[in-house]
Order: C-alpha cells, then sequence, then structure tokens
C-alpha cells in the first residue's frame, strides 16, 4: 500500500530518493496527537522496505521542530484511561522509536525550532540531526512528574552524549541551547535558521547517492552491537563484511576509483 499519512505531510523526491517527512501542526509547535504517533510509528515501518527511497528527511512546519505531545489532545485525555489503556499508549509511543532504528535508511531530522518532549526523543533517534541556531532542546517528563526514561531515551542519549550529560538533561528536564547541544555531540551541526531543512535535505541527498546496503548494515550493526561483547561484535562485523564483499556496489566502488570517476551505486 502507497505511504499516505493524513496527520502529517509526506513527500518523497523521485530524482534523489529522499522521503521528507514534515509535522504540519504548526500552530501548536507540531504537537503529537494520538494518530500523528500512529501514523509516524507506521510510516517508518513501512520506509524500511518502500521501493525509491533510500534516505528520510523528518522536520516541522512553522517555527518549531515538535513541541512532545499535545497538553490536550494527549495529555489530558490520558486521564480518562486506565492502566491498561496507559500502557497500551506508552507501547505504542516506543514503537515508534523501535521502528525509526530498525528503519535501515538513514534518517536525518532537520530541526528548525523548539524540540521538547517526545519531540526531542524522535531527534535523537534519527541517525542525524541538523540544527537552526533556535532549535533549543529539552527531555520535559520529570517536569511533568513522569520519568525522563521515555520512549527509550534513557538508551539513546547516553551513547549520544555520554551519561553524565544524558543523565542532567534527563533528571532537569531544562532546555539545552543548540549551541551547548552541538558541544557534547547531541546535534550533528548547527546551522543559520533558514538553511534547516535545505542543509538536512544537501545531506539527505548525499547519504541517497551511497551504497544503501553498506549503510543499512552500518545502523544495523549501531543498535546490535550495543549489547555484544567484543568478541561477538567482531564475529558480527566480520560475517557481514564479508557478504558485502560480494555485493556489486563493492566492485563498483573499485571500479570507479580505477577509472576516476564517482561510483554509481545500486
Amino acid at each position: 500500500m502507497p505511504i499516505a499519512p493524513k496527520s502529517f505531510l509526506y513527500t518523497v523526491n523521485s530524482q534523489t530518493g529522499v522521503a521528507t517527512i514534515t509535522l504540519n501542526r504548526p500552530e501548536r509547535l507540531n504537537a503529537l496527537t494520538f494518530e500523528v504517533y500512529a501514523e509516524l510509528r507506521d510510516t517508518f515501518r513501512a520506509l524500511d522496505t518502500e521501493p525509491g527511497v533510500r534516505a528520510i528527511v523528518i522536520t516541522g512546519a512553522g517555527r518549531g521542530f515538535c513541541s512532545g505531545g499535545d497538553v490536550e489532545d494527549i495529555i489530558g485525555a490520558l486521564f480518562g484511561r486506565d492502566a491498561a489503556g496507559l500502557l497500551e499508549f506508552t507501547k505504542m509511543t516506543c514503537d515508534l522509536i523501535l521502528a525509526m532504528r530498525r528503519c535501515r535508511r538513514p534518517i536525518v531530522a532537520a530541526l528548525n525550532g523548539t524540540v521538547a518532549g517526545a519531540g526531542a526523543v524522535i531527534a535523537s533517534a534519527c541517525d542525524f540531526r541538523i540544527a537552526a541556531e533556535s532549535a533549543k532542546i529539552a527531555f520535559l517528563f520529570v517536569r511533568v512528574g513522569l520519568s525522563g526514561a521515555d520512549m527509550g531515551a534513557s538508551w539513546l542519549l547516553p551513547r549520544l552524549v555520554g551519561l553524565g550529560h544524558a543523565t542532567e538533561l534527563l533528571m532537569t528536564g531544562e532546555f539545552m541551547d543548540a549551541k551547548r547541544a552541538h558541544e557534547i555531540g547531541l546535534y550533528t551541526r548547527v546551522v543559520p535558521q533558514e538553511r534547516a531543512l535545505a542543509d538536512a535535505t544537501a545531506f539527505a541527498e548525499k547519504l541517497a547517492r551511497g551504497p544503501g546496503d553498506a549503510i543499512a548494515v552500518t545502523k544495523e550493526a549501531l543498535n546490535a552491537e550495543a549489547a555484544m561483547d567484543l568478541e561477538h561484535a567482531l564475529d558480527h562485523e566480520a560475517r557481514v563484511q564479508a557478504e558485502l564483499m560480494v555485493h556489486p556496489n563493492y566492485r563498483e566502488a573499485y571500479e570507479a576509483f580505477r577509472a576516476k570517476r564517482e561510483p554509481k551505486f545500486v
């Protein structure tokens, strides 16, 4: 079935192979609803194998990336749920992050403004974060009486910025400006406001021109080897690397080098 979400914008550039997801509730700083969560989960699951898509950009409309769960549509509504209903919701939010990490296409976040709560975790689950200078970030959960370890944040953040910085971000829930987020490694790049989406798209296009299978295997290894000791990690890498050595892209890279031209990966 074609990917056709109703709660956000989705486009694919057939020339570059870059799919763009745009959260589209600018009047609410792109706050998430139950529908947005579910459709994002389903979209990232589909993008893992979607023909013609080689890289993904996710951004927000207006002056913010995502302010987290909508105060009325989610936070207020959750008070009417029983324990089973609450667990159903939290599992759905975690399934979104799992879908993003399992998606073998590289995901680039274009952070065009405020990145807060669940929006901060979604950004952290991306493979790269290209941030505007206005893109302050906060993991707000403890400030509303919830665990800072939400939606996989306590797994993602220490791997991005180290345990110390992750602890500060998750236990205080305070905002960090873009400059500091870049300094600690949370943001890949910080760019002028008007360039966030363009630079993120250009970065995604560069990835899309790369060897897709090799990038997918790299992402899978980064996920899997977090739970391996060195011996098992080396065995895993030896096996997948040997498999890639018989892929046409390996020969194409060699032939392109000899011919002094850019490789054309399949």
